[in-house]
């Protein structure tokens, strides 16, 4: 539960962080930039869960084994 709300608070941070870059009068960039940080650092927040990841042995490229 705890990696879900950390999830959320980066992604809908970084997706706030963009909408209100426009808006600003200096640093417009560096908040730009910010946002797209914070997505990406959800997502790879997300990523490195263990349950996320596919088992080799239960791969779509290996063949019947």
């Amino acid at each position: 539960m705890v990696d879900f709300i950390v999830f959320i608070i980066l992604f809908v941070g970084g997706i706030v962080l963009l909408g209100i870059s426009w808006e600003l009068p200096t640093a417009q960039g560096v908040v730009f930039s910010a946002g797209i940080l914070a997505i990406s650092l959800a997502l790879a927040y997300v990523m490195r869960q263990a349950g996320s990841a596919t088992r080799r042995s239960n791969n779509w490229g290996t063949k019947g084994e």
